[in-house]
């Protein structure tokens, strides 16, 4: 079976050609959350966007161009928080750090959360479309560099493994928590941190 071409057609180079793009990208986010991934046509994706279809193909060659084009900005959002919080994180005691880094991921799935779920729960694994995360590979990168500096307050432990063990945790309970509406107050929110630095904590120092 053919792959669906996930690659936009051409970069948008000039304003109303950005505008345009813009509002494709727009539709499709839209069309995920109110209609799910199968009734995100192209023909559905132009109307809603107000552009022809013709136009929509100037750009992106399917459907599937266009949801990973809406994956691709969702996370060039996320990762704006996760750079900022972990740059927040990086001269503070391992205790605290992972606590900024917990909340972060809080605050980072609470970024359009409806269409977050979308992304995570219906779009299907193809080419790009692969990469539905909050924690890109380059999270993983920085979490682990935030442990090289924290050596010695860590048991001796693979750090790679070590970062991958905590991110991927940090992500699953994160995700369940937030998006599936498991906390709904400040107070659950709080606590939810709380337990969740004590476990990666623990993990880290044994």
């Amino acid at each position: 079976m053919r792959k669906p071409l996930t690659k936009p057609r051409k970069e948008a180079a000039q304003e109303r050609s950005r505008a345009t793009v813009d509002a494709l990208i727009a539709a499709t986010a839209r069309i995920l959350v109110r209609e799910g991934f199968d009734k995100a046509s192209t023909n559905r994706i132009a109307a809603v966007a107000g552009v022809s279809v013709g136009s929509l193909y100037q750009y992106f060659p399917s459907k599937e161009a266009l949801v990973a084009a809406v994956i691709e900005r969702h996370q060039q959002d996320t990762l704006r928080i996760v750079r900022a919080e972990l740059a927040q994180a990086a001269n503070q005691p391992i205790e605290r750090g992972v606590r900024t880094l917990v909340a972060m991921a809080v605050k980072a799935h609470r970024i359009d959360p409806k269409l977050h779920r979308v992304l995570a729960e219906q779009i299907p694994r193809v080419g790009k479309l692969e990469k539905v995360e909050t924690f890109s590979r380059e999270n993983y990168a920085l979490f682990k560099a935030y442990l090289e500096s924290h050596r010695q307050e860590i048991r001796a432990v693979d750090l790679e493994l070590a970062a991958f063990v905590c991110v991927t945790s940090i992500e699953a309970l994160t995700h369940t928590a937030v998006l599936h509406q498991e906390i709904a107050s400040g107070e659950e929110t709080e606590a939810l941190i709380d337990e969740v630095t004590r476990l990666v904590v623990r993990y880290l120092t044994g």
